[in-house]
């Protein structure tokens, strides 16, 4: 590799780890080419890349682009999988990968500001797919949305229903309501010494419902007192007959 190819792979390598949200290192040896295409077949339906690369120039690029971390991984056989989409099903490409062949062994990555040890880099295999993660969460952002639509709905359906029913008894005409007749005026009040008076007479007896005066034929004749003269007078009346 001359000069020129040198540079032009620093700066693929560096544009891979600067476009990259998560990168991954294995030690690749025992792995054949069909091998190889088939993990880069299933990479790339997670828009990551996987690639073979010399570990001085790695290096290089890494230190143009400020990305200090991946030295310590470049030790032996080195192949970087650069992670453009979703690193969950990148990680599960890569151990699924494994598990049938057995000839990669993981060295360490790291995802934005996380360092990934191997323990990590399983746990984010076991994740789900971005595409399922996001249709989780809009049903869950959906979710109480639906409900809030649901309920005005209802709302609105029953409150027009009631209108009907009003509109049906003829509680809403559209005429204001005829005003309260008012109330009889009352009597005025009689004063206070009339009624007493008014009271007393009631209470008061007659004379003739009492039963105290004696009947008429049971009345005592007056005492009369008769002179001499007229006894002398009934005395000769009585000889001459």
């Amino acid at each position: 590799m001359n000069r020129e190819e040198k540079s032009a792979a620093i700066k693929e390598i560096a544009a891979d780890i600067e476009a990259a949200e998560a990168i991954f290192a294995v030690d690749y040896r025992g792995i054949s080419v069909p091998q190889a295409a088939e993990l880069r077949s299933k990479l790339r339906e997670a828009d990551a890349s996987f690639r073979i690369v010399k570990n001085r120039l790695t290096k290089i690029a890494a230190g143009e682009v400020g990305e200090e971390r991946l030295a310590e991984l470049l030790q032996g056989p080195t192949a970087l999988t650069f992670v453009r989409g979703d690193t969950a099903q990148a990680a599960k490409a890569i151990t699924t990968f494994n598990k049938e062949h057995e000839v990669l062994t993981y060295k360490g990555g790291f995802m934005d500001a996380t360092s990934l040890d191997e323990a990590a880099f399983k746990s984010i295999a076991k994740l789900p797919g971005r595409d399922v993660l996001n249709g989780q969460l809009a049903g869950v952002v959906a979710s109480p949305l639906t409900g809030l639509v649901r309920g005005l709905g209802s709302m609105i359906q029953g409150l027009a229903l009631q209108l009907g029913q009003i509109a049906e008894k003829g509680l809403v005409s559209g005429e204001a309501p005829a005003a309260a007749a008012p109330a009889e005026e009352s009597a005025p009040e009689e004063p206070e010494e009339k009624k007493a008076d008014e009271a007393e007479v009631e209470d008061a007896p007659t004379e003739a419902a009492s039963g105290n005066e004696p009947p008429a034929d049971q009345a005592e004749a007056p005492d009369v007192e008769t002179s001499d003269e007229e006894t002398s007078n009934e005395d000769s009346n009585e000889e001459e007959g």
